[in-house]
Order: structure tokens, then sequence, then C-alpha cells
């Protein structure tokens, strides 16, 4: 039902990723690249990951989750340039065990990282 632009839906609402009150999660054990299928997605990583150029588009965000006792780098990949929000610097970052954060992509080849735990 439509009222004065509001939607009501009973049940589940969904696309192809899932569930759209859900985050759909891609666990990731070792070093990975981030894949455009994972823009809306939280990566739960053990190990490095990498963002390259022309993967994603602009308003794409991806949620990394350092998911292990240990570091994990996000990686910036050839021809993309990561800016940290906290400090406004560019290149490869450090996610703190446990660390969590988002990148928000202002374009295919430049974006935003946010989080805690983020150097």
């Amino acid at each position: 039902v439509l009222v004065d632009g509001t939607a009501t839906f009973a049940g589940t609402v969904s696309d192809s990723k899932g569930n759209l009150r859900s985050i759909p999660r891609n666990n990731q054990s070792s070093a990975y690249t981030l894949v455009a299928a994972d823009a809306g997605k939280c990566i739960t990583a053990a190990g490095n990951i990498t963002v390259n150029n022309s993967v994603f588009a602009e308003g794409d965000a991806v949620t990394i989750i350092a998911d292990t006792g240990s570091t994990v780098s996000i990686v910036q990949g050839s021809g993309v340039t990561m800016y940290n929000t906290g400090d406004a610097s560019t290149g490869s970052k450090t996610l703190a065990a446990r660390g969590m954060c988002t990148i928000w992509f202002v374009a295919a080849n430049n974006c935003y990282l946010s989080g805690a735990g983020l150097s």
C-alpha cells in the first residue's frame, strides 16, 4: 500500500543479495581482493583486503571487520585513491584486530574509509 510516499510491506523484503534488513556477510580466512558483488556486504577478514580501481561505482559501500586477533591491511590497489577520514591520509591502511571500517566510493577510483581501529 502506498500512501503519501510511504510504502508498507508484510514479510521479507529482499533482492539478489537477500533480506534488505540484513547486511550479508562474506567470510574470508585469507588474503582477498574485493569484487563488485561485495557492494553492500560486510567482509569478515583474517587476511589482507585489496581494493582495486574500477570495481565499484559511486555510492557503493563495503564494510570490513578484522575478524582475527591480528591486524588486517586494507591495500590500496593501483589506480585507486583511498582516503582515511580520520586524518585525510591516503594509501594502504591498517585495521586493528577486531576493528571495523566502512569504505564508501565517491567514484570507481576514489573512496573514503572510516571506522574504529583504522590507521
